[in-house]
């Protein structure tokens, strides 16, 4: 009898994004739930993978039997909300079915939680479409599509720790996507657009100064930010002109 066709691969089950609910949470129990040439899936993650501007979490996945699994990168899989751990050269590979402790690397995750509210709050300062961005732990940048002559760095630097200064608690709010198409105000990034295709749209809230869509890591009041300060304003053609920024301290 001849073979029949082969069986549909069954879809990929969402991750739990603990991230999501708590930026914080600097280790959590997980099941592995896929190992493959990408990377490890697993059923729940407290590491941020690559997106929005902000880069992926790295760590490690420890084994019941001691063995450590460098986690050198996180990516978005496939499908919505799938996550991919990207293990170093040379790991060990876990096997289906098994629990793994996971531990982000936490300053590398604060960092980025400082920087990336930071962006938030200077997005208010200079008042301009956003034409892109990106989040390392040691700096980060905007991108604006606007004249250089009205970017000064004194100035975005003295408002901007000013309103940092203010101290305000951030907010996650959840809006569906026909709210978010009847606002496209609250979309500044001309280069990034919210992910859709789960029906809602997370957003970010700082109470008297930012709101706008936001599936990243923040910190929990603006004040964690302390101070920052702009390391140069540059042009990167007609229509971007980048503020890059780093940590005071």
């Amino acid at each position: 009898m001849p073979p029949g066709p082969p069986r549909p691969k069954p879809p990929a089950m969402p991750t739990d994004l603990l991230f999501r609910s708590d930026a914080y949470l600097k280790a959590a129990q997980a099941r592995v739930v896929a190992v493959h040439d990408h990377g490890i899936e697993l059923d729940r993650t407290i590491f941020y993978p690559t997106g929005g501007g902000q880069q992926g979490d790295t760590g490690i996945l420890l084994r019941a039997s001691g063995d450590r699994i460098a986690i050198a990168d996180t990516r978005k899989g496939e499908t919505l909300d799938t996550v991919l751990h990207i293990a170093a050269p040379a790991m060990p590979s876990p096997e289906c079915g098994e629990t793994l402790r996971l531990e982000i690397d936490w300053l590398r995750r604060y960092a980025l939680m400082r920087l990336h509210t930071a962006l938030h709050v200077m997005s208010c300062v200079v008042v301009a479409p956003v034409t892109g961005g990106n989040i390392t732990p040691e700096k980060a940048r905007l991108d604006f599509d606007i004249d250089m002559s009205q970017l000064d760095a004194q100035r975005i630097e003295r408002e901007t720790n000013a309103l940092i200064a203010r101290g305000a608690e951030t907010e996650t709010v959840w809006i569906t996507e026909d709210d978010l198409d009847a606002r496209p105000e609250l979309v500044k990034t001309m280069s990034v657009q919210p992910p859709r295709g789960g029906g809602r749209i997370r957003l970010l809230r700082i109470p008297g100064i930012d709101l706008q869509p936001c599936g990243g890591t923040h910190v929990r009041n603006i004040t964690e930010i302390g101070a920052i300060r702009v390391l140069k304003i540059r042009s990167e053609g007609r229509h971007n002109k980048r503020v890059e920024i780093a940590l005071a301290h």
